[in-house]
């Protein structure tokens, strides 16, 4: 067991970024996966931005052999092959945790992976027979902050045998204030034809901010206030993406946190207003 809890991660992710172009976010996300794998990780625990459930409602992953759902702008020849590895004890355990907690929760056992997972994986781990076992959690489709607060604080005790917790979401992505015409025509997602609106500027540093400067319960709090932020809907046009943000707060919110320091490690831009930023909530020593 180790000394202190694993570090917990929120990746920012966009999509063709993952496996198109080169980035400095890949490069954090395998070295995060070659971290991972020198320390014997045991399992990663994640939540999405696109797997979402209606009424009080949420589920997890437990399809014994998940496919992969296609990606726009990917050849598929660049993931299918990857190899997905479910951690189905593991999931039984997050479902039983969750209902002591009183979460209304249920095995889904036909669900596929989709591109907010297993795109990260294969960036992590990609030798095909590198990655470490996996267990994906839906987010619920209320998206209140606090409840997902909850269920991560709820699963934090993971983070002392050795197991990763993600969350996978963006820390700008409204794809309503994307620019497509770069992306369409040449496939290039990285193109900045014109700098980020005030609007995603604003947001994303409101955001490094809350991750950063915050420790403890009070980072609890400072991601659920950024749901109030002024420039929020123009920077999320659903709450999808950043709900996993309240959840990962939860997972290293506690006052055992506070010790730790929260860190920003990589950033990339996409479509010119999609912002890809990735934290480290805790340390690895």
């Amino acid at each position: 067991m180790p000394i202190h809890p694993t570090p917990a991660f929120f990746f920012s992710h966009g999509s063709t970024m993952m496996l198109g172009e080169e980035s400095e976010p890949a490069e954090v996300w395998k070295s995060v996966g070659d971290e991972a794998q020198k320390r014997g990780v045991k399992s990663i625990v994640m939540m999405g931005a696109h797997w979402e459930c209606t009424g009080n409602k949420i589920e997890v992953a437990m399809n014994p052999q998940p496919q992969k759902t296609p990606v726009a702008y990917v050849a598929p020849k660049r993931y299918h092959n990857f190899k997905l590895v479910p951690d189905i004890p593991l999931g039984h355990r997050v479902i039983g945790m969750l209902q002591e907690s009183g979460f209304e929760v249920e095995a889904n056992t036909t669900f596929d992976y989709i591109h907010d997972t297993f795109l990260i994986l294969i960036r992590m781990f990609p030798l095909r027979n590198s990655n470490i076992p996996v267990v994906v959690i839906s987010a619920n489709a209320r998206f209140d902050p606090h409840y997902h607060i909850k269920m991560g604080a709820v699963l934090r005790p993971l983070r002392y045998e050795n197991v990763l917790i993600v969350g996978s979401g963006g820390t700008v992505h409204n794809l309503y204030r994307n620019y497509w015409m770069q992306m369409v025509l040449y496939r290039d997602n990285f193109a900045q034809s014109v700098p980020p609106g005030d609007f995603a500027l604003e947001f994303r540093q409101a955001m490094e901010d809350a991750f950063t400067m915050n420790r403890g319960p009070v980072l609890r709090r400072a991601i659920a206030k950024l749901m109030k932020h002024p420039r929020y809907r123009e920077a999320h046009g659903t709450d999808d993406h950043f709900i996993s943000a309240a959840f990962i707060s939860g997972v290293a919110g506690d006052l055992e946190d506070v010790a730790w320091p929260n860190s920003f490690l990589a950033e990339c831009w996409e479509l010119v207003n999609m912002a890809n930023s990735q934290f480290q909530l805790g340390t690895w020593e």
